[in-house]
């Protein structure tokens, strides 16, 4: 199975100014636990995860006046949607994060999460209709 195969193709984006808070809130919203960092003056694609709020909030740093840039991952590994979901779990064992931002011709088609993986390898039980 592949990566395109497993990946969500909700991608929130948002600006390294918005706010720790404004993040949670947008990613509680959309039900995802990362947010791809757009940040034009710095020329590239960071993420930001709901393990880097959480830890910045754990600090004692406020979520309403820390920016998201602060907390952005910005060495980010980037997936194939054509890598298999070994690659993508490989990826994220070596590197020891839950989150990869696939990309597909140089734009953000999706992220996939440990939680997608293991969706894919161990899928729901079935009811037995008696």
């Amino acid at each position: 199975m592949l990566v395109r195969d497993a990946m969500s193709t909700v991608v929130l984006t948002i600006g390294p100014a918005h706010t720790l808070r404004q993040a949670a809130a947008l990613m509680s919203a959309r039900r995802v636990g990362a947010a791809v960092v757009l940040d034009p003056d710095a020329g590239g694609l960071g993420i930001l995860t709901e393990r880097d709020v959480l830890n910045a909030v754990g600090r004692g740093l406020s979520p309403d006046a820390e920016p998201a840039h602060a907390h952005t991952t910005t060495d980010v590994v980037f997936a194939a949607p054509s890598w298999t979901l070994e690659e993508a779990a490989r990826a994220m064992t070596h590197g020891g994060f839950r989150h990869l931002i696939v990309m597909d011709r140089d734009e953000p088609a999706g992220i996939v999460s440990v939680r997608d993986i293991l969706r894919c390898w161990a899928p729901a039980p079935q009811p037995v209709p008696s």
